[in-house]
């Protein structure tokens, strides 16, 4: 008896499914590349995972760091790598959501990424130092207003997410800020905590330990609910700006075109990770709140981050060289 052909499709599909299986453990290892030096943030994430990754998957599973061009040249390696499982890509949402808007010229798109799985999200949080006259969202909104360019505020650099998140606060709060870039969020914040620069936007995991011994002062929070970790830092909307949210993730991702069964595979285990009561610790100490979503429902909330970025990178005409 011939099998149907429902019969035969489903006998082709679990084949090839079992032929991705072993493509992706013939013994190669899986390379997750960080399009940074290492010892910043998207290096941070990507060890973090890499013992779950190695334990769940059971594969030997190496680091690399390829930076340059602010992350463009790793990002552009992946998107451009075969799509076979044995590659993917650690890095901060920005590589998807703010970069191609950002930069006519970039050798990837969007498209050309698969996300896979978020490793963590934070929100951006507008500090100033201890001794700045500014206690509240509202006192510098003020200031602002009173002398237009007068209020300096500090970023990593030129299109950055505390850069953009910047442009944001400006446009909605209609004040005029001095933008003051550096090459790198170590200078910005230096400058900060001497006090040669009022404030600047940072993500939260970056500056706790500022804020716990105190050289540091978090006025507001951008994101849609107060932190469990900083609570009595009110929200940009409680400070009188609804719906300000600026959002920062870490996260994995694939060429496009990679099987969605592969795809599952790391979100999973990735996802088992994070949640296991192994690293609840690890993520408090970092000021981390994992998200456990499906590789689509974190793409959904990436494609709807990047069109805010992308209207307001072409609302405000922001360029960078």
């Amino acid at each position: 008896m011939k099998p149907t052909p429902i019969a035969r499709f489903a006998l082709g599909l679990c084949a090839g499914l079992l032929s991705l299986a072993a493509l992706a453990q013939n013994g190669a290892p899986l390379r997750i590349i960080v399009p940074f030096n290492p010892g910043g943030g998207s290096d941070l994430f990507a060890r973090l995972i890499q013992p779950g990754l190695q334990q769940n998957l059971k594969r030997t599973v190496i680091v690399e760091n390829r930076p340059g061009a602010g992350g463009i040249i790793g990002a552009d390696y992946v998107a451009k790598a075969p799509a076979d499982g044995n590659v993917l890509l650690l890095a901060d949402s920005a590589a998807y959501t703010i970069s191609p808007a950002l930069y006519p010229a970039l050798p990837y798109a969007a498209k050309d990424l698969a996300p896979v799985v978020e490793a963590g999200r934070f929100a951006n949080v507008l500090l100033v130092p201890a001794q700045s006259p500014y206690r509240t969202l509202q006192d510098v909104i003020a200031a602002a207003r009173k002398d237009p360019g007068k209020v300096t505020i500090a970023s990593s650099g030129n299109g950055a997410s505390p850069h953009l998140t910047a442009e944001k606060l400006m446009r909605e709060a209609r004040i005029q800020l001095t933008h003051v870039p550096y090459k790198g969020s170590g200078p910005a914040l230096s400058d900060v905590l001497a006090g040669h620069v009022d404030m600047l936007f940072s993500g939260l995991p970056s500056v706790s330990e500022y804020l716990k011994g105190g050289k540091l002062r978090a006025i507001a929070i951008a994101s849609a609910e107060r932190s469990s970790f900083v609570p009595e830092v009110p929200t940009m909307a409680e400070s009188g700006l609804p719906g300000f949210e600026s959002l920062i993730s870490q996260g994995l991702f694939a060429p496009a075109g990679t099987p969605e069964a592969l795809v599952s595979q790391v979100n999973a285990a990735v996802n088992q990770f994070l949640n296991s009561a192994e690293m609840a610790p690890r993520l408090q100490q970092l000021k981390v709140e994992p998200h456990h979503d499906s590789a689509a429902q974190y793409k959904a909330w990436l494609d709807k981050d990047a069109q805010g970025w992308a209207r307001l990178i072409k609302d405000a005409a922001i360029k960078v060289d």
